[in-house]
């Protein structure tokens, strides 16, 4: 994907925008998180941090919910969290509030640009 491409999809997504995804991979249970088909020709991932500490509380591959959109940059993939309550962690109103306390006014907002990089010096 093009990176005026990425900026394209980028134009269209809000804070807490609601997607039913399909689980395509859980690389390594309980780590890093699991890799989500949003219906985008760009990726989505759940970090393991929004998901139940134990294991077999996460969706699995195949699993077909839905997720809202967390945050996005410049990488091409849309950071999300799970929907129901079953699927998130079981402090995760606590977690929000202390990572992103002023999340329920950015719901519904524009997903802003990334920032640009830095030149390497």
């Amino acid at each position: 994907m093009t990176d005026a491409e990425w900026a394209r999809i980028r134009r269209g997504l809000r804070f807490g925008q609601v997607f039913q995804g399909t689980v395509v991979r859980v690389p390594r249970p309980g780590t890093i998180g699991i890799f989500v088909d949003i219906g985008l020709s760009v990726g989505g991932f759940v970090d393991a941090l929004w998901l139940p500490g134990e294991i077999e509380d996460w969706p699995s591959q195949g699993t077909v919910t839905d997720f809202k959109i967390w945050w996005a940059d410049s990488r091409q993939q849309i950071r999300l969290m799970p929907c129901e309550s079953r699927y998130l962690r079981n402090d995760f109103a606590a977690s929000v509030a202390q990572l992103r306390p002023h999340w329920s006014s950015e719901i519904g907002r524009p997903v802003p640009d990334p920032e640009p990089a830095l030149p390497d010096r």
